[in-house]
């Protein structure tokens, strides 16, 4: 392990990991408050990789990790994947999209760690493919939002076919009181390890609006990225239609542009965020669906071209800048009738958003009284009673 954390270029752990790490490896039930971009994935996949049991004593899965994207399913298993190097350990990504057949085999032969959304996780369970008599550890990542999205009876029906003395690892930016009922029911004596700051948006993330009619969004935005060339950029949507339509006319303006949505067919989706990755694209248009979990460090820039309905919303959009302690800005676009989702943001993060301007296009009176005082304008920037898991036992 050590070997594989020196090649992914791992030299100290983050708070969460240095926290969470010890807890995990031996074998507590833990719930870790946590805003994306804090190194999570890590801290649960290392004691994970660590302690799985040698390749051929059983080729049932012995850790499976639950997410509500497909997009975070893809992306734990790369970083699974790149921090068991020099390890026989196998991973494999499960979700809806892709053709069951080719995960059925690749299950059939064995893999240690499944990472896979709730609903293709129970489709394999319920065609036998998935077979849960050797789990020792169930990971449930961004739990929140799996809740948020409907998840729920799913995530219950997993947790019932699991082994009762595995070991439970929830993750969430919040706790709301269903994700604590959720524990209270499926974990053991959980401890919770808080590591959000005390501000709900990291620090280094510079915060502003513009005040616009939204007739002149479009406008707005292409003007606001001639000005601050990111590095790259995500432009967050409302609705899919949207996405889509800004993303066609963004593409006539800029030629590195994608859009990522619900309704894209999966190959597509997962040949966007590839190409969002590697750097090939510098624009992606897209909807809440990479709105949680998605690690891309190059992000120097989130718009958010319609205001977010829920103040949670935006500080996860936001949270994709700014990741690891890196500098990022984001930008909010507010209608004059959206003064009441603005001040909601502002209350929630405890943080007034800085009004900036481009002339010609903004300059109206500010819709929220709260960010109605004078603010500097913006200079372009420089850059679930169980016995203890079986593992632990046999360690006893």
């Amino acid at each position: 392990m050590r070997d594989a954390l020196i090649k992914a270029g791992y030299n100290a752990p983050t708070p969460i990991q240095g926290g969470l790490i010890p807890r995990a490896i031996d074998g507590y039930d833990v719930i870790g408050q946590a805003q994306t971009g804090t190194g999570k994935t890590a801290a649960f996949a290392i004691p994970i990789i660590d302690l799985l049991d040698p390749p051929g004593e059983t080729t049932n899965p012995q850790a499976l990790i639950l997410c509500p994207t497909r997009e975070l399913a893809v992306q734990v298993d790369q970083e699974i994947r790149k921090l068991s190097h020099g390890t026989r350990a196998r991973s494999l990504a499960v979700y809806g999209g892709k053709p069951i057949r080719g995960q059925i085999e690749k299950l059939r032969r064995g893999v240690e760690i499944v990472v896979g959304t709730p609903g293709r996780v129970i489709d394999h369970i319920q065609r036998g493919s998935l077979v849960l008599n050797d789990l020792w550890c169930v990971v449930l990542d961004e739990a929140d939002r799996m809740l948020d999205i409907g998840f729920r009876p799913d995530i219950e029906k997993i947790l019932r076919r699991c082994p009762e003395d595995r070991q439970t690892m929830l993750f969430s930016a919040t706790l709301p009181p269903p994700i604590l009922r959720l524990a209270k029911r499926y974990m053991y004596e959980p401890e919770t390890l808080n590591f959000c700051p005390k501000e709900i948006t990291v620090e280094t993330i510079d915060q502003y609006y513009f005040t616009v009619e939204n007739d002149r969004k479009f406008e707005l935005l292409v003007e606001l990225l001639k000005r601050e060339q990111p590095q790259q950029a995500i432009v967050f949507c409302r609705t899919k239609r949207g996405t889509e339509r800004i993303f066609q006319r963004l593409d006539k303006q800029f030629d590195n542009a994608g859009c990522i949505h619900g309704d894209l067919p999966q190959g597509a989706r997962d040949r966007v965020m590839g190409a969002f990755r590697t750097g090939k694209l510098r624009y992606l248009i897209a909807t809440d669906v990479v709105g949680r979990g998605i690690d891309v460090s190059n992000i120097s820039h989130i718009v958010n071209y319609d205001t977010p309905q829920f103040s949670d919303d935006y500080v996860h959009r936001v949270g994709r800048t700014g990741r690891m302690g890196r500098e990022g800005v984001a930008f909010t676009f507010v209608s004059p009738d959206e003064g009441s989702e603005l001040t909601k943001i502002e209350q929630r993060i405890n943080r007034e958003l800085v009004r900036d301007d481009i002339e010609g296009i903004t300059g109206m009176t500010p819709p929220s009284e709260s960010t109605a005082s004078a603010q500097p304008k913006r200079e372009p920037p420089a850059e679930m009673l169980r016995r203890p898991p079986k593992r632990y036992r046999r360690a006893l």
